[in-house]
């Protein structure tokens, strides 16, 4: 047996000890299974934040992209930090208008705003669809770690399989309260993982950063700096807006504020997380030393060079510690997907149907729901072939759809009807499902300028939504009533 395995599987075992004891003295009802009967400290909130956002995209996907692509990556270091300015005004209203109204989730923030559960239904469809690619993001890099880190010994099927069964089981058992217990666990281990691995790897292969990225420039002129075309400064630009704003999109992001005990909490969080964005720093270290040292890796198999060349560098065993940390970064943020899915599905598409059913009801149906969810994701991870940041992407060209029509009902007076919500959204969203599914793309059309053929499709179909919510909002301000809570006070 790999000497690296009894690391792995220790991990493993501990998300589940840590997702179990999280229940103790604890009534699982729907508000404390979903927000931890909203009592978390600024410390909790950080934890369970962190554990969503630094996840395998930032352990594999980084170092992946870095080693791929060279310039680009930069954007993953850039729209966090902007996400982070932004959450210190946008999010304290919404986590008082979701405790004042007891909301569950994101969905239900749109349904009290527009008094609408129509539109409900409709945010609640494309979280969905949206999480699905993040859950197979998180089982894809779990199958890489466990495989790749153990020596072969696992495959990366029975990796995702064993993954999905743990997670499920304790997401059942503790819902968010076992996510942040073992947000603990990850965030020590990452922190002392990837710090080591930024600094070692590229002074014992080059002497030090400065010598890695002169030797990165002479192998690999421009390597290391945006190209005049394709993921040009252009790209990187809607790239970063893109994902800036759709960063607390995320329905199990958005839910996390719930969970906090006062807006203060999360003004502190704002302040603090974007020294998180430091690890990231050294995740790109690791991706640039393997440039060199672990060549030919192409496609989906560049999420692979940070384990290549930690198990070319490392003995088992300390292979075995990192991927042991890799499977923590997949299991936690893994765990707030699959119950914000479950949730959605049970509260805000099952209760749509089902107006009577009560707060017990949705909750053992919640539950009920998480493995056929997993089950779902881990199907779609075996199938598919795409890179962790093209899976991380896709999500976000979806879950930024939601922006406008959120941002306009934090407004004293909303301008947007509840009809120009949801064409808004409809519209975004189909745009960005028809260039997915077709594989258009702006660089076929030779007649455009540069500049708006490298642009981020999400980018484009959010001005799409914004166009047609304004136009629909014009033409039904007179027609319909004003939505509930336009002219509530925040």
């Amino acid at each position: 047996m790999s000497g690296a395995l009894p690391f792995i599987a220790a991990a493993a075992l501990l998300a589940l000890l840590l997702g179990f004891l999280a229940r103790r003295g604890k009534d699982m009802n729907l508000e404390q299974w979903t927000v931890g009967g909203r009592g978390f400290g600024a410390i909790f909130v950080f934890l369970l934040l962190a554990g969503e956002i630094y996840t395998t995209f930032t352990f594999l996907g980084g170092s992946g992209f870095a080693y791929g692509k060279g310039a680009p990556a930069y954007y993953i270091l850039c729209y966090g930090t902007l996400a982070y300015v932004l959450s210190y005004f946008m999010l304290p209203p919404i986590w008082r208008y979701a405790k004042e109204h007891r909301l569950y989730s994101q969905s239900d923030f749109f349904v009290r705003k527009y008094d609408s559960s129509t539109l409900g239904v409709l945010v609640a469809l494309v979280d969905i669809v949206a999480l699905i690619p993040y859950l197979v993001l998180q089982f894809k890099g779990l199958g890489i770690i466990v495989e790749i880190a153990g020596y072969g010994a696992i495959s990366s099927t029975v990796a995702i399989w064993i993954g999905a069964a743990v997670v499920a089981a304790y997401v059942m058992m503790s819902g968010v309260h076992g996510s942040a217990w073992t947000s603990v666990a990850k965030d020590i281990m990452i922190l002392g993982v990837v710090v080591f691995l930024g600094i070692y790897l590229p002074t014992h292969y080059y002497g030090g950063l400065e010598p890695m990225f002169a030797a990165i420039d002479k192998a690999k002129p421009g390597f290391t700096v945006f190209a005049a075309h394709g993921q040009s400064l252009w790209w990187f630009s809607s790239t970063v807006l893109l994902t800036a704003l759709g960063f607390y999109m995320w329905p199990h992001t958005f839910a996390s504020i719930y969970t906090a005990k006062s807006a203060k909490v999360i003004r502190k969080n704002a302040i603090f997380l974007p020294l998180y964005q430091l690890i990231l720093l050294f995740v790109f270290f690791v991706g640039f030393a393997a440039t060199l040292q672990v060549p030919g890796l192409s496609g989906p198999d560049i999420d692979l060079a940070l384990f290549k060349l930690s198990a070319k560098t490392f003995d088992p065993w300390f292979v075995g510690v990192i991927g042991a940390t890799g499977v923590l970064t997949a299991l936690v943020p893994g765990s707030m997907i699959l119950m914000t899915a479950a949730t959605l599905i049970a509260n805000n598409l099952y209760r749509a149907v089902n107006p009577s059913a009560d707060d017990r009801q949705v909750s053992q149906l919640a539950k009920l729901l998480v493995p056929v969810v997993a089950l779902v994701a881990v199907i779609f991870t075996l199938k598919g072939g795409t890179t962790i940041v093209a899976l991380l992407l896709m999500g976000y060209s979806f879950v930024t759809q939601l922006f406008p029509s959120l941002v306009l009902s934090l407004a004293p007076r909303n301008f947007a009807t509840r009809e120009g919500a949801g064409a808004g959204i409809v519209a975004g969203v189909a745009t960005v499902a028809v260039v997915s599914l077709t594989g258009a793309n702006f660089h076929n059309l030779s007649w455009l300028p540069p500049e708006i053929q490298d642009l981020n499709i999400g980018i484009v179909a959010l001005v799409v939504n914004v166009v047609v919510l304004v136009v629909v909002s014009l033409a039904t301000r007179g027609a319909a009533a004003p939505a509930h809570a336009a002219a509530e006070k925040i």
